[in-house]
């Protein structure tokens, strides 16, 4: 379990980014290696083109922005008002908004470890499948998470192919291939199995899918940027597709940061963030990251919980550093080293404070 360092609170001094966010300087911080930061994001600003394009890189220590540093995009120059793609951070949304059912009392927690909710699992070799797995992309079900048109790719398939009008039916009328529980597969076909069972939940207790996701979630953090996409079927993207700017993607951020509570308000239930940072699988593939429930872990970072995206987009939480950092962008995966070398780099010029 990674869960061991514990989310910091709410520094006294320092006002919810609730509308705006407090602004402060890295020269202000003890103990932060300040000559780093700049020559991180003069790095980081500075890659070659081969290396991909840096559109929004964000730092939240205690609370405040201290680092914000924006690119040249496609359609011209990002901005603090510029809303960028999410790709599969939104996964890490869709587990939020679990955790905003079962606050609510929509979802009793409990329902978590029971077979999951699926019409397409009944009376097949899935129904023992429980939502429980299916967060931890432990479902057993076939799905394979490539991006390149010339390869086998559910998720192309998914996306733009034969399950492009339902893309939650396409995934959950794949075949087993494990047995549930038994081996981790990424899936973003399993995202948007579990988002549309939480819109299930949401319809049949009267409510709008689209609005219940800002209001209950978005607007409560500030995140009033943020826009859920939904398919043909009306089920939300939960696999991929939120769009929001860095300054509102690092309040989500910073929802975990502070442990699932925001200005006094629990908006997911306690324990909720441990489960996202707890090692359920590890990545085979480098650098090996740990994976929870629809979150990554950084193992190098104490305690630390993250949401990636294609084409470089993070949100990392480092709690024994009290610090949010946000990276979007376009950078292929083949050549993502440098980028998460900068990253880490980033990270660790701020200070430990975990012992403090």
């Amino acid at each position: 379990m990674n869960a061991v360092t514990p989310m910091p609170p709410q520094p006294r001094d320092t006002p919810w980014p609730t509308v705006e966010w407090p602004l402060g300087s890295i020269d202000d911080i003890a103990g932060v290696d300040a000559a780093a930061v700049r020559a991180t994001l003069a790095a980081i600003r500075d890659t070659p083109a081969e290396l991909g394009v840096t559109l929004a890189t964000l730092a939240i220590h205690r609370g405040r922005l201290v680092v914000e540093q924006y690119g040249q995009g496609s359609d011209g120059a990002v901005d603090a008002a510029t809303t960028l793609i999410s790709w599969s951070m939104a996964k890490s949304i869709t587990q939020a908004l679990f955790g905003v059912l079962i606050a609510d009392g929509l979802l009793q927690r409990s329902v978590i470890d029971e077979p999951a909710p699926v019409p397409e699992f009944e009376g097949t070799d899935k129904a023992a499948i429980t939502i429980a797995q299916l967060l931890a992309m432990r479902s057993g079900l076939e799905f394979v998470e490539d991006y390149v048109d010339d390869s086998v790719s559910h998720c192309l398939e998914m996306l733009f192919g034969r399950g492009v009008s339902d893309h939650a039916r396409y995934a959950a009328s794949l075949p087993l291939q494990h047995a549930p529980g038994e081996t981790w597969n990424y899936s973003s076909g399993t995202s948007n199995i579990l988002a549309r069972i939480a819109g299930d939940i949401i319809r049949r207790n009267g409510h709008d899918v689209r609005s219940y996701i800002r209001e209950r979630l978005f607007e409560r953090i500030g995140m009033t940027s943020a826009e859920p996409k939904f398919d043909a079927a009306g089920t939300f993207v939960g696999s991929s597709y939120v769009y929001a700017t860095a300054r509102d993607f690092a309040r989500f951020g910073y929802l975990y940061l502070r442990d699932g509570v925001w200005d006094g308000e629990r908006v997911v239930p306690e324990g909720w963030v441990d489960e996202a940072r707890t090692v359920r699988s590890i990545d085979p593939d480098p650098p090996h990251y740990g994976y929870g429930d629809h979150w990554w872990i950084w193992r190098d970072q104490p305690g630390s919980v993250a949401a990636h995206g294609y084409e470089g987009q993070y949100v990392v939480v480092a709690p024994a550093r009290d610090l949010v950092v946000v990276h979007l962008g376009k950078v292929p995966a083949a050549v993502r080293a440098p980028l998460l070398h900068k990253l880490t780099t980033l990270i660790d010029a701020f200070p430990d404070a975990s012992n403090a």
